[in-house]
């Protein structure tokens, strides 16, 4: 485990950052694979969000015959139980805090940082974000599953209890099957949450109509935040 930050994509706002959204990509991919997403979102210019798109550490995957790749954590299996090193997974959870340490000294509130993840980033984004011990502003998981529900269950903090959670997943995705986000619900309504829940017509992907309704979805977090902080 290094205390170096990982590098990271930053997309600033047009004013002085008030809020933050820190988004990991899928496996393979880099933090330039949603810098593109931000137009789509169609954010008013009040909102004041700086985003911030990782980019994963190069490591070798098994599923991909041990061959070096960006990931977020070493999968064992691609079978329908999703067998991942855990340990890979909780280390990039530290380098998650590490990043929403960084935008809190950089003078965002805690809740107002939102963390966000696609495939395998949205894995670590469900664990980082349910455990980390101060509440934020919200959750956001595309096209993925829940890889270490067991130990977010024993580890979740109290504070991130009412955590607003947007979740979104392809009905044709052939990577991540649709029924692990169909679990993953069930998942967190069985640990006290209540996730908001989008399906759409589309593969292991986002739309531009998923990015719309998710730009609204921040939209709403954020103003909620501003005016009641």
């Amino acid at each position: 485990m290094t205390d170096t930050l990982l590098p990271a994509v930053v997309v600033e706002p047009n004013a002085e950052a008030d809020a933050a959204v820190i988004w990991l990509h899928g496996l393979g991919a880099s933090g330039h694979d949603f810098e593109q997403a931000v137009p789509f979102l169609n954010l008013p210019d009040s909102a004041r969000v700086r985003f911030v798109f990782p980019h994963a550490p190069v490591r070798p995957v098994t599923i991909n015959n041990g061959w070096p790749m960006p990931a977020w954590y070493d999968i064992l299996s691609i079978d329908i139980e999703r067998k991942i090193d855990e340990a890979s997974l909780l280390e990039s959870v530290e380098q998650v805090n590490a990043l929403i340490q960084q935008q809190i000294d950089q003078g965002i509130k805690p809740e107002r940082i939102i963390l966000a993840g696609f495939s395998q980033g949205g894995a670590v984004a469900y664990h980082a974000a349910l455990c980390y011990p101060q509440r934020l502003g919200g959750l956001i998981v595309l096209s993925t599953y829940i890889a270490t529900a067991e130990r977010i269950q024993r580890e979740k903090m109290a504070v991130n209890d009412r955590l607003p959670i947007w979740l979104a997943h392809g009905v044709m995705d052939d990577v991540v099957p649709y029924s692990l986000g169909e679990q993953a619900v069930l998942e967190l309504e069985k640990m006290g949450f209540e996730p908001e829940w989008h399906n759409y017509p589309i593969a292991h992907e986002v739309s531009p109509e998923e990015l719309n309704e998710l730009g609204h979805w921040i939209t709403q977090i954020l103003e909620f935040k501003e005016s009641f902080a």
